[in-house]
């Protein structure tokens, strides 16, 4: 026998109605972490298509949970293809021509690979906040919206992981 509160989600106009009170809510919220509309789109699109298929399992007081762990999940596979591309750019061989000198051009890719491996040796925690901010330009209120956590923490976060690259590349040198 079906839960009668299961079948409730399966209905479309019940489905409609929730879609219209949480896409665009999930949406900016995906577009917070991404920084990135498109992918931010295609993603919340893909949560309610799973919620859709998945309808007659998922209550509807647990749909909203559902449909931000589905994007949540989505989003961590995404970046982790990401970093599969980028490993496999800098295995490659990839001839590139400047006015460089080999020497500087060597000292350069050395360094570089210092960096990462400096960054590698963060919690995860000080990296997201430090590449964040660092490479993505977000400021410290956009940062703590996305990560859910308050704006002091993310001041802690990156001054400590600003201290450990320091202390990472002082050791290096």
């Amino acid at each position: 026998m079906k839960d009668p509160s299961l079948s409730g989600l399966c209905e479309t106009a019940v489905f409609s109605n929730f879609f219209e009170k949480n896409a665009k809510t999930l949406r900016n919220y995906l577009y917070y972490r991404y920084g990135n509309e498109e992918h931010a789109q295609d993603i919340c699109q893909e949560a309610f298509i799973k919620l859709w298929n998945n309808c007659h399992k998922v209550p509807l007081n647990k749909a909203k949970s559902y449909i931000y762990t589905i994007a949540n999940n989505s989003y961590l596979n995404q970046i982790a293809h990401q970093k599969v591309v980028l490993e496999y750019e800098k295995s490659s061989n990839h001839i590139q021509h400047t006015s460089e000198s080999p020497e500087f051009i060597l000292e350069e890719k050395d360094f570089k690979h210092k960096l990462q491996k400096a960054i590698d040796t963060l919690t995860e925690a000080q990296r997201t906040a430090f590449l964040l901010h660092r490479i993505e330009g977000k400021k410290y209120l956009e940062i703590a919206e996305i990560l859910n956590i308050s704006v002091k923490a993310v001041e802690k976060r990156i001054h400590s992981a600003l201290v450990s690259l320091k202390k990472e590349i002082d050791n290096i040198r």
